[in-house]
């Protein structure tokens, strides 16, 4: 038997019984391994010299009990390729039940994600790169739970001269993208929240879970009614000013000193999710709320929409008496973003690289609004909401099809779409369709073209 492979750097767990000897034992816990799957077949098994150390017994132990091993069939031994777990099938564990895959659409057009395919590997590696060569010792241990001090200072710096926010170092929290920022405040202050609706459906079910109350504020063509509030009993709103979703319009600027004035007289929260204020198109920016009342406003922002999803990396900037609480709530809970992320997007904003591909992104992204304005052009459909963001909505008159007529023809298809009544609790909910232009790779977004606009050919013939 070949014993001398010499692969061995591995880790062996076993658990031996001396009380049947320690050959016994041995043979026994090797058996058990391999008969319950925890040695897979094909695995290499450490030589005898090394599993004898580890385990503080005699090689000739070892030898032993593979021998005996190899004889019942459970390992195998060739010449060059050291000892390794046979094929078993009669003693394979009976599989578990798994859930089932989720079936991907063909045509994938829901709304809430950008194109991950253009993420900036190629940026981000680099920034990775000088990022860890030039990071201080301590960045690898734990980290501070308000955030790594170079991404916080990269992040007043961008959000001021971008977004219009008023920012210091000192009042940023980084979280693990928005939805945590906002359980984070929901924790700490707790009551009854405002939010819109139709709205997140997910951020509405993560504020209840932690026990506060959430009420309705509904929207209209001006934004957010921010005339109910008073009357509502909240001490929070969360609201979508620069591009409400899913609706698609700027809060108007009599409801923005509504709001502002609601959250002075009564000392309440405005939670102002910035979620795509990047990507405008047909207007120009709309300036972030916090601007002007940043003692009235926690600015809520995260690189979803701009790198990635799955960066999980967001930001707050709060409100002086809201730091120390959050901080508190956030070394309670799972301490800190990782820290090595959190270098890498510091220096891809110091470096202007995340500007750039900001910049691009917009270009990429209004190309394709305009061919999907183009492609329905025809149709008597109305596209709203689609002066800025990565979605577009199709309002559907009462007396038309219904969003149950979409998707009956559009999943005949595999196209995926978003629809209003699906992100509101109100009743009387108007239809619509949502349609997330932004998410599919670029090879992928012609056929779903393709695919949304039969479908409503299909519904909507076209004028004569």
């Amino acid at each position: 038997m070949v014993d001398e492979w010499p692969n061995c750097g591995m880790d062996l767990h076993l658990d031996l019984d001396a009380g049947d000897g320690l050959r016994t034992g041995l043979e026994r816990a090797l058996r058990e391994a391999v008969r319950s799957g925890r040695l897979a077949t094909g695995m290499r098994l450490p030589a005898t010299r090394r599993l004898a150390e580890d385990l503080d017994l005699s090689r000739g132990t070892v030898r032993a009990a593979y021998d005996q091993l190899i004889a019942e069939g459970y390992l195998t031994a060739r010449q060059g390729s050291g000892t390794v777990v046979a094929l078993r099938p009669q003693t394979a564990p009976a599989p578990t039940a798994v859930p089932a895959a989720v079936e991907r659409p063909r045509h994938d057009l829901r709304p809430g994600s950008p194109d991950a395919s253009a993420f900036p590997a190629a940026a981000w590696l680099e920034s990775s790169r000088r990022a860890v060569a030039a990071a201080p010792a301590e960045a690898f241990s734990y980290g501070d739970p308000r955030g790594r001090p170079e991404l916080r200072a990269a992040l007043a710096g961008y959000l001021g001269r971008a977004r219009g926010v008023s920012a210091h170092p000192d009042t940023i929290v980084i979280t693990n993208g928005y939805l945590h920022g906002l359980t984070l405040l929901t924790a700490v202050i707790g009551g009854t929240f405002a939010m819109e609706d139709p709205g997140v459906s997910m951020h509405r079910e993560a504020i209840r879970r932690t026990g506060a109350r959430v009420i309705s504020l509904p929207v209209d063509d001006r934004g957010a009614r921010t005339d109910l509030l008073t009357g509502l009993g909240a001490n929070a709103v969360e609201v979508t000013p620069a591009h409400q979703y899913p609706i698609g319009h700027t809060l108007h600027p009599d409801r923005r000193r509504t709001l502002l004035d609601w959250a002075r007289s009564t000392c309440g929260l405005i939670i102002e999710n910035d979620y795509d204020a990047e990507f405008r198109y047909d207007r120009k920016p709309v300036g972030a709320l916090q601007g002007a009342a940043p003692d009235h406003v926690a600015y809520l922002g995260t690189t979803s929409k701009t790198l990635g999803p799955a960066l999980r990396i967001g930001w707050m900037v709060l409100p002086h008496r809201l730091i120390d609480p959050i901080a508190d709530a956030r070394a309670h809970t799972d301490h800190h973003t990782e820290n090595l992320g959190q270098l890498t997007l510091a220096d891809l904003i110091t470096r202007h690289a995340y500007d750039r591909h900001i910049r691009a992104s917009r270009q990429r992204y209004l190309r394709r609004r305009d061919r999907l304005r183009s492609r329905l052009a025809d149709l008597p459909i109305t596209l709203t909401g689609i002066a800025a963001g990565l979605h577009a909505l199709i309002p559907l008159s009462p007396d038309g099809p219904t969003e149950t007529d979409v998707q009956t023809i559009a999943q005949a298809r595999g196209l995926a779409l978003g629809y209003l009544s699906d992100r509101s609790e109100l009743p009387r909910t108007p239809q619509g369709v949502i349609i997330g232009y932004g998410r599919p790779p670029d090879h992928a977004y012609t056929p779903a073209l393709d695919a949304l606009a039969t479908t409503f050919a299909s519904l909507f013939p076209r004028p004569h």
